[in-house]
Parts: structure tokens; sequence; C-alpha cells
């Protein structure tokens, strides 16, 4: 086929664009995922009895403020590697800023407790099963993101699959805060964000495969 033929026949196919259509499929897509997420912990961990106890307390809501906030810049990124061309911009440095935050955050209580206290709350008691359960979490989230950008047009599938892990493991992130039982902040800075490092890391590992047009 002749290369002018081929840009008539293009041409001719295009249809428009919805005008929200982005905004819409990843709005069903972390609705999907949340709903998924919530249900695993419901049915395999149990919501944590302490829980409407701890919601009274300052300290309760530093432990979702990291993975909403990490939520919020990676639902913006996807929505820019969504589109042809895209690329997270300065929002790939902003993602930085909330790990920078709970990091320094963490570093209060381990200074003000001697240090054979310090390596309990850096592990507390389910350092061994915390990132696992929250990678475990995220697969229903991460299924539905690459599915949103599947019917969309990323041209950097890598990123996408990165940033779609990061929507992924922080909507399961949340989730699994409401069954968690550590309430120390250093241990939310390690072991939280290694759990949503795990479906970034297989998102940029997978995403040239689940994203290729």
């Amino acid at each position: 086929m002749k290369t002018d033929d081929l840009i008539t026949l293009l041409a001719n196919g295009t249809e428009a664009t919805e005008r929200h259509a982005v905004g819409r499929r990843l709005t069903v897509a972390v609705l999907i995922g949340a709903m998924l997420a919530l249900a695993l912990v419901a049915g395999l961990f149990g919501i944590n009895p302490a829980l409407p106890r701890w919601v009274g307390t300052p300290l309760f809501w530093w432990k979702p403020a990291l993975p909403a906030l990490l939520l919020i810049v990676g639902l913006a990124c996807v929505g820019r590697l969504a589109r042809p061309g895209g690329t997270p911009g300065r929002l790939a440095v902003v993602l930085l800023v909330p790990a920078v935050v709970m990091w320094v955050a963490a570093l209060y209580p381990l200074s003000t407790v001697p240090a054979a206290e310090r390596p309990g709350l850096i592990l507390g008691q389910t350092w061994r099963t915390c990132a696992l359960n929250i990678a475990m979490l995220s697969l229903p989230a991460f299924a539905a993101s690459v599915l949103a950008l599947r019917q969309l047009a990323p041209t950097r599938p890598r990123a996408a699959g990165a940033a779609a892990g990061l929507v992924a493991g922080a909507i399961a992130t949340l989730a699994y805060s409401l069954h968690c039982p550590e309430m120390a902040p250093p241990f939310w800075a390690i072991w939280y964000l290694l759990g949503m490092a795990i479906p970034v890391c297989a998102g940029a590992l997978l995403g040239p495969r689940l994203l290729r047009w």
C-alpha cells in the first residue's frame, strides 16, 4: 500500500474522541480497584476493631495521608501518560515530596526513644507481611488501570505501567490501613512505601508488554 493511500485510509477512519474519555476511564478503574481492595481486606484480614478509637487521634491520619497524596499525584501522571506523547513532567519530582515528608516525620519518634526501642518502631509486628499484603491487594486496581490505559493511547508504556502501579499500590495501601495494626510513622515510612514500590516496579516491567499497540 502506498503512503498516500494509507494516510487517506487512516483519515477516513477517524472518529471524534470523547472529551472526558481519560478521566472517565480512570475514575471507573479507581472505583473498581478500590471496591475490590476493600472487599479483599474485609474478607481476608478484617477491619481492625481499634479503628473507631484511632480515628479520633491526629496520629492516625498520618497513616492514610501518604498513600492518599501519592494516589492524587499518580492519577495525574496516568492522565498525562494516557495521551499520545504525554509525559509526567514535573509530577515525577512532586512524587518525592510525600515520601520525603513521611521520612522526616519518622525521624522524630526515632530520635525520642532509646536505641533499644527503635527496631520496634521500624519493624512493628507485621513487617514480614505488610509490603506483600499491599502488593497483593494492588492486583485488582492494577488490572483495572491497565485495562483503562489499553483503551487510551499511551506512547510511553513503561512509564504508564509504572504510574498505573503507583495508583494501584496507593489504593491498596489505603485499603490495608483499615486493617493494619501498626501506629508508628517509621513503620509506615518504610513498609508502606515498599509495598507501593512493588506494583510500581511490576508496572514498569510489564508496561511495554501489556500496553503495546
